[in-house]
């Protein structure tokens, strides 16, 4: 199971779409803080989406065309469903963006937060339960019991303080280009920009 922003992609969508309103660098120290571990996710998300508020969902459009999938995801992908497994990825990001992506790389599960919108502009709050540290655990038990697959054979890829629980609780845990609070979880840490390490790594563990 996999991270989503800058793990899966490269990007912080929250960021991109912060961008489209003039607010980018105000949001960027949000998230550091969030990703550092300085501050809890559910609220520094919650931050963040408000200064969202009145941006048209035509946005969404704009900005999914400048996300980029992390050199390495698509082989990935395939490589984990070469060996007859499942790949997810949960996100502290959003439905609007990860439903396009997931249909494109091909996931079998995938779970983020929804934006609230009313007459197609963001109303600055979440639909639900904000998807956070836990939400992100709960769903690698959940999709590996669901696909007959034991804990110790899953493997999470993360790389900020979000990911921890995740981490924790996969039967592999890898830092992709981590933040220090994270390195720590890590069974394996990749420091390049790209996913193809993590390749090697499922061959040795499914052999």
């Amino acid at each position: 199971m996999l991270d989503v922003d800058s793990t899966l992609i490269q990007q912080e969508v929250i960021e991109l779409l912060a961008d489209h309103v003039g607010i980018m660098p105000e949001v960027k120290k949000i998230t550091d803080l969030a990703m550092a571990g300085e501050l809890d996710f559910k609220q520094s998300l919650e931050q963040r989406v408000a200064l969202l508020a009145g941006l048209s969902t035509d946005a969404f459009l704009k900005v999914r065309r400048e996300i980029q999938f992390t050199p390495g995801a698509k082989e990935l992908v395939a490589a984990v469903h070469a060996l007859g497994g499942k790949v997810g990825a949960v996100s502290g990001g959003f439905s609007h963006i990860l439903d396009g992506l997931a249909e494109e790389i091909g996931l079998d599960y995938w779970l983020a937060n929804e934006l609230e919108v009313t007459n197609g502009v963001l109303t600055g709050s979440v639909v639900g339960e904000v998807v956070d540290a836990e939400s992100k655990s709960d769903a690698l038990k959940q999709w590996a019991f669901d696909s007959g697959i034991s804990l110790s054979q899953t493997i999470a890829i993360g790389d900020g303080a979000n990911d921890i629980q995740m981490l924790q609780a996969a039967g592999l845990a890898i830092g992709f280009r981590p933040k220090p609070v994270l390195r720590e979880f890590a069974d394996f840490v990749i420091e390049e920009n790209s996913l193809l390490p993590a390749i090697e790594k499922l061959s040795l563990s499914s052999s």
